[in-house]
């Protein structure tokens, strides 16, 4: 057997690996997002009623799950803390949820300089979060900078909706 006909084989079976979790944003994970809710490890986690203020559902909508920022800023406006201070409320009467807090940046600049300003816009959502009384073992960070936006465009009224940090509530890890 020759070189080529090896390679076809190991792009095929390198290919088929990559599929290898259909599921990956599925069930079983347990985390409770806008986008609906991923069930926990029996599926019985639902998303709940707006008008629950035990639900994840009343979270996302009535608390606020998302908060925004100036270009270039991870520095928490009056609006961001006032909606913090609720999540924060929300998150101190229901220890059994922990959260993660993405941080987002608009689609201008590279690639490097967008996730270290979404992990600093994360970072002060946390710091505020902690300073009114989370836990910090509940709580943790991902950037994903401008690799998510939440509308693809060129201009700043579009820009300004993808500053963002979510906090994205899940079930477990609360102390």
């Amino acid at each position: 057997m020759n070189f080529a006909p090896k390679a076809v084989i190991l792009l095929a079976v390198l290919g088929l690996a990559a599929c290898n979790n259909p599921d990956k944003y599925g069930s079983g994970n347990g985390v409770v997002d806008p986008g609906g809710v991923y069930g926990g490890g029996d599926g019985s986690v639902s998303q709940g009623s707006i008008s629950d203020p035990n639900s994840p559902a009343y979270f996302n909508a009535t608390v606020g799950d998302m908060v925004h920022f100036v270009v270039d800023q991870s520095t928490l406006n009056d609006e961001a803390r006032n909606i913090l201070m609720g999540q924060a409320k929300w998150l101190n009467a229901h220890g059994k949820y922990s959260a993660i807090i993405e941080g987002h940046a608009d689609e201008q600049g590279t690639r490097e300089y967008n996730l270290a300003l979404g992990a600093r816009r994360a970072s002060a959502v946390q710091e505020f979060l902690i300073s009114q009384g989370v836990s910090a073992s509940r709580l943790r960070t991902v950037s994903y900078g401008k690799e998510r936006p939440l509308a693809v465009c060129s201009s700043e009224d579009c820009y300004s909706k993808n500053r963002r940090a979510v906090t994205v509530i899940s079930l477990g890890a609360g102390s």
